[in-house]
């Protein structure tokens, strides 16, 4: 059973930064692709940025230069650093895996990332 747990999420001021980490238990292979969708009140899941066990990485272009995203492949753990931080970017943040040996997604259950203008 895989698991994903998301941790880093919390209130900053218009300009701050927030680094959120998320720590999957469980089988997911080395070949996977890791990475963060958000969704904020009333609107659609976003993809955010992505990586891959390679260290390949994509990003939406309204985060492009703010965020970053890495990973440690030997604690099975993504994070995202954001800096220069908008009120736009209020949402729930979610952390996923995808397995592809199994097609499968796995999703965390979000933390919560509010800045305030």
């Amino acid at each position: 059973q895989v698991q994903l747990v998301e941790s880093g999420g919390g209130l900053v001021q218009a300009g701050g930064s927030l680094r959120l980490s998320c720590a999957a238990s469980g089988s997911i292979f080395s070949i996977n692709v890791m990475g963060w969708y958000r969704q904020a009140p009333g609107k659609q899941r976003d993809l955010v940025a992505t990586i891959t066990s390679g260290g390949s990485t994509n990003y939406a272009d309204s985060v492009k230069g703010r965020f970053t995203i890495s990973r440690d492949n030997a604690k099975n753990t993504v994070y995202l650093q954001m800096n220069s931080l908008k009120p736009e970017d209020t949402a729930v943040y979610f952390c996923y895996v995808f397995v592809p040996v199994r097609a499968i997604y796995y999703w965390g259950k979000g933390t919560l990332v509010t800045v305030s203008s």
